[in-house]
């Protein structure tokens, strides 16, 4: 098994908990030591976007899930013990799902929003 920093252990027990604030601080953390990271950058940007769909602010999910999409493409299938493919195909998943004709809803009518599954992200040996 590979020594990762502290925060990307961090990371995945915070992301199965559901809680994607957390789960940007660590990951900033760690990618502003090395901001040619893209692959923290689209981690980072995937837990921003979940958070940010969970208050309301669709346009601002689709924009982050994308962007996600783009930095973690060169670094399929795995990387750093991450299943790549099955991050990517959430991605994917996310947005078929989120509504392109939405920007924005008020905490009061997030239940109008469709649901996202859940993910649950598993390290393992490289």
């Amino acid at each position: 098994m590979n020594d990762y920093p502290i925060e990307y252990y961090q990371f995945f027990i915070k992301f199965n908990e559901g809680d994607y604030y957390t789960c940007h601080d660590l990951l900033e953390d760690m990618w502003m030591e090395d901001k040619s990271n893209l692959f923290l950058k689209g981690l980072l940007q995937m837990s921003v976007a979940i958070h940010h769909y969970s208050y309301g602010n669709v346009k601002g999910t689709r924009l982050m899930m994308r962007v996600a999409h783009e930095y973690l493409q060169p670094y399929r299938p795995k990387h750093w013990g991450l299943d790549l493919e099955t991050v990517i195909e959430y991605i994917e998943y996310c947005l078929f799902i989120i509504p392109d004709d939405v920007d924005k809803v008020s905490f009061s009518e997030i239940e109008r929003l469709p649901a996202l599954r859940p993910l649950f992200l598993y390290l393992e040996d490289d």
